[in-house]
């Protein structure tokens, strides 16, 4: 009984949530949201997820707090290198021949992602003729990426993290420091346009060669999933490619027929050619 009145204020909390701001969480993962609005609660000694919702309702910093939360802001440069690895050696060379190569880096956090990808681009000779798209439902999260700095402890992880994902240049080439923080290359930084986007709620904003949204779709259950997948394969050219997380797949959703593997170890999907007869 305990469990079901919870699941009906959380319902009611969402609803709220949607009603106040436009942010609609109700189709996110219940886990996912049950953890963080259980670390608010205990952060704020809440008894009740009924509580919570009237702060929310009485309490604008409150109602911020909860937003933070729920976006999700792990990130780090190259992460899983094995990834940006296979990136660097399968992917970009068929990108070689085109005029222009647009890349939507979709749930980006603070950027480290889409400066990864920027590194790989500059080391295959294609940045100059790149559009990187980096996009976050997150404000306050984009402020950060647009500064283009990172604390300086984190560094000695992303030069390993470089190095396994066959980086051959020395990686302090890519920055500056200061006692606190990195400073990336100020060419890095500009190469990507950092824009606010909600995958819950927004559309297709352009066409890409190719699409990144890793480790954001495992936080969403299966109708958004799907919604989501379709607005990638609406934004994406034919041949273009989806890259997602090691624990993420496109297998089950409406879409999926339409794209072909090219590496399930690291979840590359290159979009096939449409057949109407399909």
């Amino acid at each position: 009984m305990i469990h079901e009145r919870e699941t009906i204020e959380v319902e009611l909390l969402l609803q709220a949530i949607h009603q106040l701001t436009g942010y609609d969480f109700r189709d996110y993962s219940r886990p996912s949201i049950m953890r963080r609005i259980h670390h608010r609660m205990k952060m704020n000694q809440m008894d009740s997820v009924s509580i919570l919702q009237n702060e929310v309702f009485t309490n604008e910093e409150m109602l911020h707090q909860l937003l933070q939360d729920f976006s999700i802001n792990v990130t780090e440069m190259f992460r899983n290198p094995l990834f940006f690895k296979y990136m660097r050696e399968e992917i970009l060379p068929l990108f070689k021949d085109l005029s222009e190569i647009r890349i939507w880096h979709a749930g980006c956090s603070t950027g480290e992602e889409a400066f990864s990808m920027a590194i790989l681009l500059k080391e295959a000779g294609l940045l100059e003729k790149s559009k990187i798209y980096a996009t976050d439902m997150n404000e306050e999260i984009l402020k950060i990426a647009k500064e283009g700095k990172i604390p300086l402890s984190k560094m000695k992880n992303y030069t390993k993290n470089y190095q396994l994902s066959g980086g051959k240049q020395s990686f302090s080439q890519y920055y500056t420091t200061d006692e606190e923080y990195a400073y990336l290359q100020e060419e890095l930084v500009k190469s990507i346009s950092f824009m606010q986007h909600n995958l819950v709620t927004d559309q297709s904003f352009n066409e890409f060669h190719m699409i990144l949204c890793r480790n954001v779709l495992i936080y969403f259950n299966i109708r958004l999933q799907n919604k989501v997948q379709k607005i990638f394969f609406d934004s994406l050219s034919t041949g273009g490619i989806l890259g997602l997380g090691h624990r993420e797949t496109i297998q089950f959703t409406d879409v999926c027929k339409f794209y072909e593997t090219k590496s399930i170890k690291h979840q590359i999907y290159k979009k096939k050619e449409i057949r109407y007869d399909e």
